[in-house]
């Protein structure tokens, strides 16, 4: 059962579901949907929250073992499975049916799935999912459509703004929901409700601290070392919150691997950068790290980030700092073949 973002909110105001399906590569998007079903969940009585990432060799016994196990601190219970490959397996396959055709006990199951292809979209476990599921999928917003995306965020904070710097904004952000929405935020902070001026908005987007995270997944692409360690330094020092510098990497990396991927299969590989809504002079820079790094190389650093977002968020003992400061100094010391 498809349900549109949008209407999220007071769908969950009715009761959660048994199951529901966030399937997409927008990571804003993903984690606006985390939010209010977690949210929703808090404030109907759930008080305990699970996260389970599939990797390799991962058991799949533990979904029925949940479903066995009774908690001792919460009635109702939420469990959120990341499947990041968006490929369970056989085994898997097997176990997200039977997780369809059968609900756990006093527990809502949220299912995270990257974008699909065509191949896992027409499984079985992703059709009886379909069927049984409520499916949101994630949908990324075009260059044409951001504008308009930008003014109704301002809009839920009492702004707006005319059409030339709307478009400003949507140029600035080159198709980066997170970045688009982190200055739509910073707007709302600086200034009160009602219009803002082209002058305001241009000062508030040009006025960046001196290190950004996006900063540092352009000297990652570029392969410069000594700037990657640099930036990663600043950020650290400006006290940048770890995550916050996770989210860019990733919304970085996870097009190369869709590009790599189209490029592996024998396609247009600039015609595929465009469907990656890579642009302009970015298109440069893309098409040097691909020379560089591996497609093996790229998946396992989205896999890396999922463990140091864990980390982060202290599901893993570790320093969430010190492992994103080895990964990215790891990739941009790479030298192509």
């Amino acid at each position: 059962m498809r349900l549109a973002q949008s209407q999220l909110e007071s769908h969950l105001k009715q009761g959660l579901q048994a199951v529901y399906v966030l399937a997409g590569d927008e990571p804003l998007a993903q984690r606006e949907c985390l939010d209010a079903i977690r949210s929703a969940a808090r404030t109907q009585g759930f008080d305990e929250r699970t996260s389970l990432t599939v990797e390799r060799n991962f058991n799949w016994q533990q979904i029925q073992n949940f479903g066995q196990s009774i908690s001792l601190f919460s009635s109702r219970r939420l469990l959120e499975l990341s499947i990041p490959s968006g490929k369970p397996g056989v085994e898997g396959g097997k176990a997200l049916q039977a997780l369809a055709a059968k609900a756990l006990p006093d527990t809502t199951v949220v299912i995270i799935l990257p974008a699909l292809e065509r191949e896992a979209k027409n499984s079985a476990w992703f059709t009886a999912l379909e069927a049984q599921a409520q499916t949101i999928t994630l949908n990324e917003v075009d260059a044409a459509n951001l504008p308009k995306w930008i003014a109704n965020r301002l809009s839920q904070q009492g702004q707006h703004t005319g059409t030339p710097t709307l478009e400003f904004l949507a140029h600035q952000v080159e198709g980066n929901l997170l970045a688009a929405n982190q200055e739509v935020q910073k707007l709302g902070l600086l200034y009160p409700q009602g219009e803002l001026s082209d002058a305001a908005v241009r000062e508030s987007v040009l006025n960046v601290s001196r290190y950004d995270a996006f900063q540092l997944g352009e000297a990652v692409l570029q392969g410069d070392t000594a700037r990657t360690v640099r930036i990663l330094q600043g950020l650290q020092d400006e006290g940048e919150n770890a995550v916050a510098v996770m989210n860019p990497l990733i919304w970085v990396l996870r097009p190369l691997v869709r590009i790599k991927q189209a490029e592996m299969r024998g396609e247009n590989i600039t015609n595929a950068m465009t469907s990656a809504r890579i642009y302009g002079d970015k298109q440069a820079l893309v098409k040097r790290a691909l020379a560089r790094l591996s497609l093996r190389q790229l998946e396992a650093a989205l896999q890396k980030l999922a463990d140091i977002d864990k980390t982060a968020k202290g599901v893993l003992l570790g320093d969430a700092w010190l492992e994103i400061s080895r990964l990215c100094f790891g990739l941009a010391r790479v030298r192509g073949r």
